[in-house]
Parts: structure tokens; sequence; C-alpha cells
């Protein structure tokens, strides 16, 4: 037995409330090490008279990673108090008990220790984490405004270029619009979207609006407050939710607090607003318009037009807290996504979350962070982030061939292990996006391969968002390349990748129950021959997805009842799979895929 791969920790997402009297507890081991975990577990004041310790619970053995298997159970607790340690036997016959002081041989005199369990001292209800039920329901659309639709011609900035007419450059303008966005609603409501995460959109200079002047205005190439909260309305009416892009990691230089501070050095009201080094503030220019060296200011990145907010200060703290709150009561709008997330304080974002509960019920927020996120999951921060380093896994593998199939297996579930069930069930999980090349362009061209991934990627847990342009078709390489004009003309449009996307959605929308909360099982990945089988579950219901990868045809039985497919030859009693090839698939209890 190894005995230093066992891993436990009390109130994490190793433990925690998953319903208001129901306790989900997972346990670590080393991969293919252990026979049996079962849970020892009962009220802390109860131990010596009942001695629950003789009562065990097992547990499942949920997912493995190339080193851990993880174990789980779902216990409840009659007074909202819990005790509790692990029975672990190894395939080496060994028999220990583990708990909250390490691993002791599996004997009374241990078992009989009060202080040997971990606690789960109160059920505090107010402390579990929750997520608004509607996201997990939600199918996302990504939206740079400024590329999406011209609706309004009046309002375009000086310059503007015709629709289409080039690849974009880092200063190109093309007019896109918030009454662009109006017209197209239904377009959206067609393919299948209940969600639109928008690109900034507040006063800005630059064309993807990052650099924000006034986060209490619509920028005016865009329109204005009417115009924005005419939009949240006819969202609203046609079931879409809303959800901006708050900015809170910098601000542009262009706005009045920053020209301030270069008018009047340190003396400036504004100088404690931002991290400034030397004054005055100052930069030598690097190789383009959003690279500098010699700054003598922080900024996000190395872009000097973007000078990083200083969010410990009680003044700038009170300025984004008041926009969050804003936008939401004035708008109505739905959900933040927060820029540039993990480098703010934790401390500012606690108290972004209660500002933000308190405007609003069921008020949904999205952290952009591209790593391990555990800290800003802990319920009191954030709901989810953008899933990039769950996503990457799958086009690392799929797309990329940088990565062995076990491994990209191996990933996903550690990424699963990091988070509680239901942060699991609202991460926003995406193969693309305006930091990213488009997903078209990653496959070289290869519509098929975009296909297998995106089919692949909307039967996992968390909700799904398509970048604008790439359900007909869109490519692009790194930005500013992959924020490309949309297109239109339905001449110009792949309508068969359309349709496509549109049955994925309704597919994914019609069983989000058993996507959003089952459990996942891979009943098949093997090198060899490319193939992987895997399974969502939950309760009596069952989904499965059969993924082709490798280069020659792969014989199977055939499935109780094929939803959607691609490459596939059906016979009586068999399926013919291609590569490229997939089948996603309803089942029920009793039915098995097995390879003939």
């Amino acid at each position: 037995m190894n005995t230093t791969a066992i891993y436990h920790r009390p109130e994490s997402e190793f433990a925690y409330l998953y319903e208001k009297n129901q306790m989900h507890i997972r346990l670590r081991t080393a991969r293919q090490d252990i026979r049996h975990v079962q849970l020892l577990c009962g009220d802390p004041y109860t131990l010596y008279k009942e001695a629950w310790y003789q009562k065990r619970i097992p547990m499942e053995k949920i997912l493995s990673t190339d080193l851990h298997d993880y174990w789980q159970v779902s216990v409840g607790a009659e007074f909202r108090r819990l005790a509790y340690g692990f029975s672990i036997e190894s395939f080496d016959g060994l028999h220990v008990f583990y708990g909250d002081h390490g691993v002791y041989p599996f004997e009374e005199q241990y078992l009989e220790m009060n202080n040997n369990y971990f606690r789960m001292p109160y059920f505090q209800e107010a402390d579990r984490f929750k997520v608004p039920e509607w996201a997990k329901e939600t199918v996302w659309y990504q939206i740079f405004p400024e590329r999406f639709a011209n609706g309004d011609p009046s309002n375009d900035p000086e310059g503007v270029l015709p629709w289409g007419s080039k690849n974009p450059d880092r200063q190109d303008f093309f007019g896109g619009d918030l009454q662009g966005v109006i017209d197209h609603l239904d377009y959206l409501v067609d393919l299948g979207i209940n969600g639109i995460y928008f690109c900034p959109i507040f006063e800005a200079y630059s064309n993807h609006k990052y650099d924000t002047i006034d986060y209490l205005a619509i920028d005016p190439a865009f329109g204005d407050n009417e115009t924005f909260k005419r939009l949240v309305d006819e969202c609203h009416k046609r079931g879409i939710k809303v959800m901006l892009d708050a900015v809170f990691n910098h601000m542009g230089d262009t706005s009045h607090q920053w020209l301030d501070v270069i008018k009047n050095g340190q003396d400036s009201p504004f100088a404690d607003w931002f991290h400034i080094n030397e004054f005055p503030v100052d930069y030598k220019e690097g190789e383009n318009f959003e690279d500098a060296y010699d700054i003598t200011y922080d900024v996000f990145a190395f872009t000097p037009h973007m000078p990083k907010l200083n969010t410990e200060n009680p003044d700038v703290q009170a300025y984004l807290l008041n926009i969050a709150r804003y936008w939401i009561e004035e708008f109505d709008i739905d959900a933040w996504r927060l820029d540039v997330a993990n480098e703010v304080s934790h401390s500012f974002w606690k108290k972004f979350r209660q500002v933000c509960d308190n405007a609003k019920d069921d008020f949904y927020i999205l952290g952009e962070i591209w790593h391990s996120s555990q800290r800003w999951l802990q319920g009191d921060e954030f709901h989810a982030v953008m899933n990039y380093a769950y996503t990457d896994a799958i086009i690392e593998f799929f797309v990329k061939d940088e990565i062995s199939m076990t491994k990209m297996v191996s990933e996903l579930n550690n990424q699963l292990m990091l988070y509680r069930e239901q942060t699991n069930q609202v991460q926003f999980n995406i193969l693309d996006s305006h930091d990213t090349p488009r997903i078209l362009t990653l496959a070289q061209g290869d519509k098929d391969l975009m296909r297998q991934v995106m089919a692949f990627m909307y039967l996992q847990q968390g909700v799904p968002c398509l970048y604008y342009g790439d359900e007909i078709g869109l490519t692009g390489d790194m930005d500013p390349d992959c924020r490309k004009c949309m297109i239109w003309e339905e001449e110009k449009q792949d309508r068969d990748l359309l349709q496509f996307t549109k049955n994925l959605i309704r597919l994914r929308k019609e069983n989000q129950k058993v996507l959003s909360e089952g459990a996942m099982h891979w009943n098949w990945v093997s090198e060899d021959d490319g193939l992987i089988i895997f399974e969502r579950e939950l309760e009596a219901q069952r989904m499965i997805g059969i993924f082709n990868t490798g280069d020659e045809q792969i014989t199977l039985s055939k499935p109780e009842n094929v939803l959607l497919q691609q490459f596939m030859q059906e016979e009586e009693e068999i399926i013919v799979i291609d590569k490229k090839g997939f089948v996603i698939a309803k089942a029920d209890q009793e039915d098995t895929i097995e390879k003939e």
C-alpha cells in the first residue's frame, strides 16, 4: 500500500455540502493500489455510545488519473454534523484506518479515538456552494461586438472599414454595434442559444474595449445605454441571458483618472489608484501598439495602454463595486465575466460577490482563469471559470496530437476532481475565443475533425460556449485574426456545419440533466485503435459517446437509440464507424456497447 498517496482535506472539494443535508466525501489513493474503501461515520457526540465505526459504507471509485484513483460517497446526518474516517484495504492485503491524524492499523483502539476522525462540525447551509440552476441549462454564444454585425451605420467610428473587407489588424474598425446584435437575436434563437457572453461594451479607445475609459457608459460606436437596455429586454423576451465582461484588473490610458496621473504625477488624487513604481509615468514603445518596455508602472502583460488598478485602494473598490451593482440594478444583466480575474486580490472578489448576490438572486459570476482555480471556487467568489485547462486537454489530443488519449482522459479527470460537483456543472467550456485561434483553424480546415471535437466537448460536464461564427465555418489564427467580421451572406456560410451545430445544441439542451449532473464512466480508452467509449449516467438515464480517433474503421454492437452521428454505417446488429466518426446514443441500464 502506498500510504503516501492517501489524501483527504476536510471542508474542501474533498468534503462539502452538495445539497442541504447531503455531503459528498472523496478520498484520493495511488492508482490501482487499493481494493476497497469504506467510510466510517457518525455523530461526533455518540461515538462511544453507538460505536458507529462498526458500520461501514462502501465508497465508489469514480475517476482515475495517471497517478491516482478517486473514491466518493454521499452521506447525510440526522443532526447535521458528522465525524468520519476511512477503512482502506489494498491489493497486497494491508488494512488501515485513515483519519485526521493520518494512517493507523485498522484496530479498535484507534477506531475508538474520537479525535482521530475528520469533522464536518455542522452542515452550514450559508456556506454551501450554490450555483444558479439556469446556468446549467445554458448554451452560451460569445460575441465580439465590433465584429458581429453593423446595425446602425450612424454610430460608426472614424475610419471604419467596409464590413469584412480584410482580415483584421489590431487597430481596425468595422462598425459592429449593439443594434447589430438586436437585429440577429432571432438567428441566435434558431441556433438554440440561450445565453450571450459579450466582450466589453463600455467606452474605450480600442476595438476590443479592454482599455476602459468609462465603465458607466456604452461605447458610442456600439450605441448608448438605451440601446443596451433595449437589447437586454429583447434577449429576456426570448429566454436569453446576458453576461457582460468586467475589466477590473486594469483600465485604459485615456481614462480621465490616468490622464490626471500623467498631468499631475504623484500629486494626482488618482496616483494611488494604480501601481506606479516611478514618476513621471513613462515607457518605451515596443514592436507594436500593445507592446512596450521600461514601463514605470504595472500593466496588463506588457501593454502600456492598460495600467493596472490598485484594487486594495478603498476608493478604487468603491468605484468598481458601484459599477458591478449599477449594470445589474439598472439593466438587469444576468452575469459578469471577470477579465484577468487571477491578477486581482481574493479580498476584492469576495466583496464583489456579496454586492452581486445582494443586487440579484441567482446571479452568475465567471472568472477568466486559465489554470487550476480552487482558491476562487470555494463558494464566496466565483461560480465558475473559463475552463481552458479542461478543454485544452481535448484540443491537445484530438486536434494537435500533442498528448496521448490516456493522458487526455487523465487530465480531464484530474480537472473534475479539483472542484465540487456543483462547480463542475457550471464550468464554462470553450474550444476557442477572442484570445485563441479558432477551432477550425487549429484543425487546419478539417470540418470533420471540428465536428468530432465539438461533439466530444458538448457531452462533458459544464456549460458549452460557442464563439460567434464557428457555426458557419469562420476561421482565424491568433488575435487579431480570430476576430474577423461575422459572415451574414448565406451563400458564403457553411450551411451544413450550421445545421450540425443546431442539432448538437438541441441534443445538449434536450439531455441537459444527465449531461450536467450525470457521473462520468470511461468504458473503453484504447491507444491501439483510437477508440473512446464513455457514458454519462444519472439515475435511470444513460448517454453513450463513441469516438473513433484512429485511422481504421471500427465495428461495434449497435446502441439502442442513436441521437447524433458522423460517418456511421448501420447494419442489423452492428454499427461501423469510420475515421473521425462518432456516435451519441441513449441507452437503458442493460445496454452495453461491445467491440466486434
